[in-house]
């Protein structure tokens, strides 16, 4: 008999849905479990031997599953299909998507490119996306101008931008990938990922965003691959997804409590 795993978990970790959804999924009855409806959440079942369905669709949960490092290029949504007929990240995955249900990690916005995750696996799809997760997207632009330090510093204090809400960069610092009189190149990284955060971020100091590539998440980099190109992910590649999150919580860990002062 198989390790019993809770259902939400279950359903999660097949790519269906997230584990919070899979709740309001069992609450609502649209669950069941051997053709039987169930509503308690916290029920665990039988991987190897128990059937799941969720609306009468069957749930696989495999433990073999896949992570893709993309190079998405520009002018390609970052959605698994369009009805206005554009290209999609997953048009580059059509023979890895024939026997599983592939799906982008976040998104990059149609004119932007740069790193981007596939995978099957719902719960780390979550895990990275989540803004609770704090993990760094780091970009590359290029503006039409060049923004003073005490500019640059603002977007670190944070900016309200529209239908975002007040954001702030993690960090940021000029690039050394090459200037002129006209534009500057600006590496930023942010953990939010809004709806065309950083264009709005720099549209706020009056600066237009000509080029943005993604160029890393946590600790991974987007490294040679070119436009177009994707390789599988290993074990030490996803362990760099999260390797800053935990060095920032151990170092808030490790951080001294100031002591009270004797009278």
């Amino acid at each position: 008999m198989a390790d019993l795993i809770r259902l939400n978990k279950y359903i999660a970790e097949s790519g269906f849905t997230s584990r919070r959804k899979a709740d309001e999924l069992i609450e609502q009855g649209s669950v069941k479990i051997n053709g039987k409806t169930v509503y308690e959440m916290g029920i665990k079942i039988d991987p190897e031997n128990d059937r799941v369905t969720v609306k009468g669709k069957s749930i696989q949960n495999t433990s073999d599953r896949v992570y893709y490092m993309f190079h998405k290029p520009k002018q390609v949504v970052t959605t698994t299909s369009d009805p206005e007929g554009r290209r999609t990240v997953l048009d580059f995955f059509k023979k890895e998507s024939r026997k599983r249900r592939l799906f982008p990690v976040g998104r990059l916005d149609w004119d932007t490119e740069g790193l981007l995750l596939i995978t099957d696996d719902g719960e780390f799809a979550n895990s990275v996306s989540s803004p609770k997760s704090d993990i760094p997207k780091v970009y590359l632009c290029k503006l039409d101008g060049q923004p003073t330090d005490k500019e640059l510093q603002k977007l670190k204090d944070g900016v309200s931008i529209p239908q975002g809400g007040k954001v702030k960069a993690l960090f940021i610092e000029r690039s050394k990938k090459g200037s002129s009189k006209q534009y500057d190149w600006i590496k930023i990284g942010i953990s939010e990922g809004k709806n065309r955060q950083v264009r709005k971020m720099f549209a706020k100091l009056g600066y237009d965003v000509k080029k943005l590539k993604r160029v890393a998440i946590g600790s991974l980099k987007l490294g040679l691959l070119k436009p177009g190109e994707f390789r599988p992910m290993s074990a030490q590649d996803i362990s760099k997804i999260f390797k800053s999150h935990e060095k920032n919580a151990e170092q808030q860990q490790k951080r001294p409590r100031p002591r009270s002062r004797r009278r």
